[in-house]
């Protein structure tokens, strides 16, 4: 047993074990032994790891905003040609690190250019940094929420990594997304307090009470679906990534695809049990577990290129 300073509980041994272990997404494959290589520091990782990418709101508004300065490159030198979104192709960790070799054989370099960086969003970071922790023997694991951060007065959908730090015993939040601008934060992306990022188990449960405005909080799907159905679909990424499977965002348990409508008070309830467990999920580790298990309904998820 490992006492986690932050949470104030015992930390099992099978439970980072489990963090150790990867699902498709975060599997490094053929390049776990050049994951060892690269920083081992996380702030130094997530600023290399920021380099290689783009997200497509960067990518969007061009030089502007977080980019006047250009600090992650001239937007203009980006291929017409391109996509202007890979979350669709680039699924994996091992599938992001190869386009990246392909288009600079050097790999994780820090003068990558533009025209070589890939656009993906804070999911697929998420995921890259998560799977390189785990490659250097560091349990980490993804986390699917909402940022109070990017916006005032509203909470999009998120997602960051943790990594355990063994020196101090805890959980540490990181964020290495191109988003925002570093600068404009009043916290530190490389440990994230608990109060700059809403959990979606917490988001879940206020709005549930009343305690939490559902309005505020937005999935960005192009239509700001926003409030219990933007909380439902975290929930279940966060649920699913506690258990090493971060689904991307075309994919949902099969039961609640174009069913958000049609869910009863009862299966709210189902999704309060849910939600309480996992807002301690090291100490409700194995009830979770257990949900993973035996809860099919949770797990089959639906196939949206060739429907069900």
């Amino acid at each position: 047993m490992i006492y986690d300073k932050s949470g104030g509980v015992f930390i099992e041994k099978k439970l980072l074990e489990h963090y150790l272990e990867t699902g498709t997404y975060a599997y490094a494959g053929l390049y776990k032994e050049y994951f060892k290589s690269l920083p081992d520091n996380a702030e130094e990782l997530g600023k290399l790891v920021c380099g290689q990418v783009i997200h497509r709101k960067t990518l969007q508004e061009g030089n502007t905003n977080a980019n006047a300065d250009l600090r992650y490159g001239d937007m203009t030198r980006y291929p017409w040609y391109r996509m202007r979104c890979e979350d669709d192709v680039l699924l994996t960790a091992a599938a992001m690190t190869a386009e990246l070799f392909r288009m600079d054989e050097r790999g994780f370099v820090k003068d990558r250019a533009v025209e070589h960086k890939i656009v993906v969003c804070c999911r697929y970071v998420a995921v890259l940094m998560t799977a390189i922790l785990k490659a250097k023997g560091i349990p980490a694991r993804c986390r699917a929420g909402f940022a109070p951060c990017f916006d005032k007065g509203k909470s999009w959908d998120h997602w960051i990594t943790q990594y355990w730090n063994k020196e101090e015993n805890r959980w540490i939040s990181i964020d290495a997304d191109a988003f925002f601008d570093v600068e404009d934060l009043c916290f530190d992306p490389y440990d994230i307090p608990e109060s700059q990022f809403d959990w979606a188990s917490e988001t879940w449960l206020g709005i549930r009470r009343g305690t939490k405005d559902g309005s505020s909080f937005l999935y960005a799907d192009g239509l700001e679906t926003n409030s219990l159905k933007a909380a439902v679909r975290y929930l279940f990424y966060d649920f699913h990534a506690l258990m090493n499977q971060e689904l991307t965002f075309s994919f949902l348990p099969t039961f609640l695809v174009y069913k958000m409508d049609a869910l009863t008070e009862e299966d709210m309830q189902e999704f309060d049990r849910l939600a309480k467990w996992m807002l301690q999920p090291e100490e409700n580790f194995d009830q979770l577990v257990y949900l993973w298990e035996n809860e099919h309904k949770y797990r089959i998820i639906n196939s949206p290129l060739v429907w069900n």
